[in-house]
């Protein structure tokens, strides 16, 4: 049957055959896209996940602009290096711990939320040096090996002399557990971890820039079209409007571009085009990023 549908990936064809109502939530449901950056990006972090035990373990920033793939792309990370019983032990091995920054740099909320993580009882009323010894004992029990700290551009949410409390609350970490501290979060995370030239020098960086219109971005879109099921194809290689048409609704953000093909294809489904071309686009009522930042008017 795949070969009827030559636009489309193998696993993809075997959802045409489901109701439209399954094709919908499967479109819906989501998916990883492999691509350069990203791809580029994940070897970044296996090598760090690997690299041998020192006193001052080096970090990784992945800086970009929001809604544009930094959490997904972590969290496909984290999916493949998922926690691991461990029978012989009192604890199950974590080799990677995700979690987000608290909205403000607070020492006992960020000791809470690892402890939460972790599933260990505490008093929130409990001294912040008590949690963190229960903290640096757990993460040395489940054996962690790196911690990614989402939204870590909050650190900029206090005033300075939290700020400085907080990095040094993860330069303790990392120094104490022998791990890789990777820090998530948009330009500003930069300048977060700026304000500690001692911490900054450890900290290489990976930016996911904004996508341009250019082959990369006609690339991206052929990979989406191979993996949602339209019965139609829509030939973006061909259809240069088309994509210049996606793009300038997107802004060139991945994350916009996802919510376009998703909110596209259902359309085609829907209106039996199967396909995506310019009159689909322009059914679903989409506000580019820029317009949606504009005030609105009565």
């Amino acid at each position: 049957m795949s070969e009827l549908y030559p636009h489309l990936a193998k696993k993809t064809v075997a959802y045409l055959d489901k109701t439209d109502a399954q094709r919908i939530d499967y479109i819906r449901s989501p998916r990883w896209l492999s691509y350069p950056g990203a791809d580029d990006a994940i070897k970044r972090l296996e090598n760090l996940l690997t690299e041998p035990l020192k006193h001052r373990m080096p970090n990784l920033l992945i800086i970009g602009d929001t809604n544009n793939g930094k959490t997904m792309l972590v969290k496909r990370f984290c999916n493949q290096h998922k926690p691991q019983e461990n029978p012989d032990g009192d604890a199950s091995i974590i080799p990677v711990m995700y979690m987000q920054a608290p909205p403000v740099p607070d020492e006992n909320r960020f000791y809470n939320a690892i402890l939460e993580l972790l599933f260990a009882p505490y008093k929130s009323a409990d001294r912040p040096d008590k949690k963190q010894f229960q903290v640096i004992k757990l993460l040395k029990a489940v054996g962690l090996k790196m911690l990614i700290i989402d939204e870590i551009h909050h650190i900029l949410a206090g005033v300075m002399t939290k700020q400085r409390a907080f990095l040094n609350v993860i330069k303790y970490l990392g120094n104490e557990l022998q791990i890789p501290i990777v820090g998530v979060g948009t330009q500003d995370a930069f300048r977060a971890i700026q304000t500690d030239l001692q911490l900054s020098n450890r900290f290489d960086r990976v930016i996911l820039p904004r996508w341009s219109n250019d082959d990369e971005f006609l690339n991206l879109l052929c990979t989406f079209e191979m993996a949602i099921p339209l019965k139609n194809p829509s030939n973006f290689a061909d259809e240069p409007a088309v994509v210049d048409l996606i793009y300038s609704m997107s802004e060139g953000y991945l994350g916009e571009v996802s919510r376009i093909m998703v909110a596209a294809s259902i359309y085609a489904i829907d209106s039996s085009a199967e396909k995506i071309d310019k009159k689909v686009l322009g059914k679903i009522g989409w506000v580019n990023p820029g317009n949606r930042r504009k005030e609105p008017r009565n």
